[in-house]
């Protein structure tokens, strides 16, 4: 609605029509109405996002206040703004969103109440509004009226900052000031940038008040049993976690407290690219109005979605409320985790599909965190390339990796949670000569793991990695299991093992 709202408190002194929390019908005539985007058959709002269809890590900031100083890990991922800067780069967002049609979306971040945030998202696009309510916590009737956020995000996706004269990398620059609570971002059209530093700002913040901030998602069992699946983007934690058989708790971001696991979140933000209703029957129903579809082409005509192009980007999305998952846990609140996986998109294809960890192997792979960054996640990734991002979330962690580990490891431990690595990425060959896991056997294996189907089972060592391996799981072909198996050269897969047990102790080491 419309109505006599301001946003004197966060420094635009006048504006154009001013719509704060506007229903999602609202948002999408509005978009619409700006040529923002499409509607497609199933009702989904499609948008695009330009050149950048990824985040830009090279482009995030955190400006360097003397309450932040001692505590964040700074380096190419933490980049330091200095607040002048910063201070300069706010000025020029807010003078350039005065006068203007502005969009206010007003939620929380955090279920746990004891955690929870006040969250302010203005933007001068109404689909980037209608992102921020499908991915924040909406407010509860009643709520609005007293409503004082405790941080704000200025979003002007089509003000561009000049490198020469504000002192950012590019024409976009993704800055969060602690002190001042407020996050600007300039220049990005890719949701993600906005979903991500807020969970940026609750990884620095969370920790501080004894709360494990995590990458991953979580759902729960029939008997009140959690699971989490720690990875990376493109590993398959929104797609493991919307299990028809058990209710979903989120698919991104999570706190662990002292009572238990909680969202971040009040939705989802899936990968679509190759999407299929018969594959994915939970996240294909999700996409209908209501929710937005993010690059993925669209026949002018039919306004059929195209799931298995790579037109524009292999990084296609879907945002969408988390009770557009008909068996969500509506609380987005579980109790302490019974299972923990590590999911993993190994692209040289030498992984077995999922292997038991010891404890001390479970803290080497939380803090290295190897997967493989796939096309078109961030900008300038065109291939697949190994990587490893500490915690499963380097680019969102403001804190020395230990302070995540050292908590990982302290609930492990007190409540006994086993620990397995899953591959869902390649078998048989690397990318271009192996084929990508199948799903049907990462499910099986996924519901042998939480329901006692390795309890007393046969397990072999991985020779070259140390893995301990079953050898047989319900559903899921014996040979599969055995990587080296799949491979038409044996010597060639050895050397491939031994290139990744290379690159991860090295990486360990760092972390020893």
């Amino acid at each position: 609605m419309t109505d006599t709202f301001d946003l004197r408190s966060s420094g635009i002194v006048s504006s154009g029509a001013l719509h704060r929390n506007l229903p999602p019908a609202g948002l999408i005539e509005a978009a619409l109405r700006r040529g923002e985007g499409i509607l497609t058959d199933h009702g989904a709002f499609a948008a695009f996002t330009g050149s950048r269809t990824g985040r830009s890590p090279k482009d995030k900031f955190i400006v360097r206040e003397m309450s932040v100083e001692p505590h964040v890990n700074w380096g190419p991922v933490n980049q330091p703004m200095a607040p002048a800067v910063f201070a300069r780069l706010a000025d020029l967002v807010r003078s350039y969103l005065q006068n203007r049609e502005l969009f206010v979306f007003d939620g929380h971040a955090a279920a746990d109440p004891k955690h929870r945030i006040n969250l302010r998202v203005v933007s001068e696009t109404a689909w980037h509004s209608l992102f921020a309510r499908c991915l924040f916590l909406r407010l509860r009737p009643g709520e609005l009226p007293n409503f004082q956020p405790d941080w704000t995000i200025l979003h002007a996706p089509n003000f561009h900052p000049d490198p020469a004269r504000d002192g950012v990398n590019s024409e976009v620059a993704v800055a969060i000031s602690f002190e001042h609570k407020l996050v600007i971002a300039a220049g990005p059209h890719y949701a993600g940038e906005i979903k991500k530093s807020v969970f940026t700002v609750l990884n620095y913040l969370l920790p501080q008040k004894g709360v494990l901030s995590m990458h991953c998602s979580a759902n729960i069992g029939v008997a009140g049993d959690v699971a989490l699946f720690f990875g990376l983007s493109g590993t398959g934690k929104t797609t493991l976690s919307a299990d028809p058989e058990r209710r979903l708790i989120g698919d991104d971001e999570h706190g662990w407290g002292d009572d238990g696991v909680f969202n971040i979140e009040g939705g989802c933000y899936a990968k679509t690219i190759r999407l299929s209703q018969a594959g994915e029957p939970q996240i294909w129903d999700a996409i209908r109005f209501g929710s937005v579809l993010e690059n993925v082409p669209v026949d002018p005509i039919t306004r059929v979605a195209d799931f298995d192009s790579e037109l524009i980007t292999e990084n296609t999305r879907a945002a969408y409320p988390v009770d557009f998952i008909p068996n969500c846990e509506l609380s987005g609140i579980g109790g302490h985790p019974k299972t923990i996986f590590f999911l993993t998109c190994d692209a040289f294809g030498v992984l077995p599909p999922i292997a038991k960890l010891t404890p001390d192997q479970a803290m080497q792979h939380f803090l290295c965190g190897y997967t493989a960054k796939l096309a078109g996640t961030e900008t300038g990734i065109t291939e697949p390339m190994a990587t490893f991002s500490t915690c499963f979330g380097a680019p969102f962690m403001p804190l020395p990796p230990k302070v995540y580990g050292n908590m990982l490891k302290e609930r492990m431990t007190r409540f006994g949670v086993p620990v397995y690595l899953v591959n869902t990425g390649w078998s048989g060959g690397g990318v271009g000569v192996g084929a990508r896991m199948k799903l049907a056997w990462t499910r099986a294996l996924l519901k042998a793991a939480m329901t006692g189907g390795f309890d007393g089972a046969e397990f072999t060592t991985d020779p070259i990695l140390g893995l301990s391996v079953p050898t047989q799981c319900a559903g899921v072909p014996d040979e599969v299991l055995q990587p080296r198996t799949t491979w038409n050269d044996a010597n060639a897969f050895d050397a491939a093992a031994n290139k990744l047990k290379g690159m991860f102790d090295a990486e360990a080491k760092k972390y020893a």
